[in-house]
């Protein structure tokens, strides 16, 4: 299988290929990927094509081509450089905290470009910043004692929980909790949509989840991304123990 890299992911890594004949490049990488980012937060996702891209840049679509090979490729590098480079690590962080600190960046950091969510996965972390989170959140498992692998798939494990919630959470927002005038309306409504047809013989666990107020009011945006994590590390936490002894 051949290992080398498509022309702007290696532009995205300062790996430069050899220049071919012909006209001097007008266009960079950068400024390719940055009109792809515009768009997508301008008018979403589905707005980005090379067309529309080139078209932003005064350039035609096959101009991209010499940049980038792909829309795939393009969308990729695009997720990268809006999630942007982690800051620099805090010294003596246990790997509860370093952890915690590499979700919490990352699922910030896809709420402000929420189509960053949408562009498909299409294979381990190959771009700088990918590369750069998976490095962070495996350092903070490094005095743990766990085996490389397992460290590899709690870094999966942790990705794909961000991921997701924010995925979730963006799609609640838009399509259940704008369509009222406030969080809380929108739940009370929930609540009563329920109560108009559940029966508490028939749901008695559910019963007791409206009894207890539970959907009266939306809880804060964080809330059910950090009780989510707490667990997962929770869970993390019982492995290293068993490892430690």
């Amino acid at each position: 299988m051949s290992t080398k890299l498509p022309p702007g992911i290696a532009a995205a890594w300062g790996v430069r290929a050899a220049m071919t004949k012909g006209p001097r490049p007008r266009l960079t990488v950068e400024a390719i990927v940055a009109a792809g980012i515009e768009t997508a937060d301008e008018e979403g996702l589905e707005a980005v094509s090379m067309n529309r891209v080139a078209k932003r840049l005064g350039s035609s679509p096959m101009g991209l081509y010499r940049y980038v090979t792909s829309k795939e490729e393009l969308l990729q590098l695009m997720v990268d450089a809006a999630l942007g480079a982690m800051p620099e690590a805090t010294p003596a962080v246990g790997w509860r905290d370093g952890l915690e600190r590499c979700a919490r960046w990352l699922a910030d950091a896809m709420r402000a470009h929420p189509w960053s969510t949408d562009v498909p996965i299409t294979g381990p972390p190959v771009t700088p910043n990918a590369v750069a989170w998976l490095e962070a959140a495996l350092d903070a498992l490094r005095e743990t004692g766990l085996a490389e692998g397992e460290k590899a798939s709690i870094a999966l494990m942790l990705s794909g929980y961000v991921r997701e919630h924010v995925m979730l959470m963006a799609d609640v927002q838009a399509h259940f909790l704008d369509a009222a005038a406030t969080p809380d309306e929108a739940m009370r409504g929930y609540v009563d949509t329920l109560r108009s047809v559940v029966d508490g013989d028939r749901f008695p666990a559910l019963q007791a989840v409206l009894d207890a107020g539970v959907f009266d009011r939306a809880d804060p945006p964080d809330a059910e991304l950090a009780w989510g994590l707490e667990r997962i590390l929770d869970g993390v936490e019982v492995l290293v123990r068993r490892q430690t002894g």
